[in-house]
């Protein structure tokens, strides 16, 4: 499903060929990749407010 996001409109297709468009399979395809970026810019801006609540790592010298 990740690898299938970059062609959206295939895995779409491909869903609805193979499931039926009224079936959950096809749902899914569309629900996940709509969900997929709104979630990882969520998680990002998380880490970017929270990155002042844990020191930065010093460099080891060898």
């Amino acid at each position: 499903m990740i690898g299938a996001s970059n062609f959206f409109e295939l895995a779409v297709a491909v869903a609805i060929a193979l499931f039926g468009a009224n079936s959950p399979v096809a749902l899914a395809t569309i629900v996940g990749v709509l969900v997929e970026v709104p979630v990882m810019l969520i998680l990002v801006n998380i880490a970017n407010r929270t990155k002042k609540w844990f020191p930065e790592s010093q460099a080891v010298k060898a």
